[in-house]
């Protein structure tokens, strides 16, 4: 028979009388279930996750700098090669809190303080809202502008 979380407890008293009382049953490893254990994030998922957000901000052409994409696009060339989403972005990562760095390049004619608040905002909601990490600071670099009539760094691929 296992126990309840109460047990109820019957006892007949010198008058005759029956007194209920319940008595609490021992639980095993202690606490709720989702505070056992220790969960760790590497720095490569924060990377992918501020990545993405910061690519998702209207006014980012690219992330990282002229060299990190010219070898970002040679990369993407070989086969099984694919897109970096970490390029650009540098994490440290702790128990309960998280820094970034992003390297970014903007287009041309955009305000690069919105853009960079815009960036900020989005990569915060979702690194925290993904990770439970209290992101305490978002370090944003502007590297190069990204004019109208340049080509891009990352040719098209010939495989369509």
């Amino acid at each position: 028979m296992t126990e309840s979380a109460d047990q109820l407890r019957t006892q007949n008293t010198e008058g005759g009388e029956t007194v209920s009382t319940r008595k609490a049953a021992t639980r095993r490893g202690g606490g709720d279930p989702g505070t056992r254990g220790r969960t760790t994030i590497a720095d490569g998922v924060v990377e992918k996750i501020a990545g993405l957000a910061a690519r998702d901000v209207l006014g980012v052409h690219a992330m990282g700098s002229g060299i990190s994409r010219t070898f970002g696009a040679v990369r993407d060339r070989v086969p099984g090669g694919s897109k970096s989403v970490t390029r650009g972005v540098k994490a440290e990562v702790g128990e309960v809190q998280t820094a970034l760095d992003l390297e970014i390049v903007v287009d041309y004619g955009v305000s690069i303080s919105d853009v960079a608040r815009d960036v900020r905002e989005n990569v915060i909601a979702a690194v925290e809202r993904m990770t439970g990490l209290q992101v305490v600071e978002v370090n944003i670099a502007v590297s190069d502008v990204k004019l109208p009539d340049e080509e891009d760094d990352e040719p098209e691929p010939r495989i369509q």
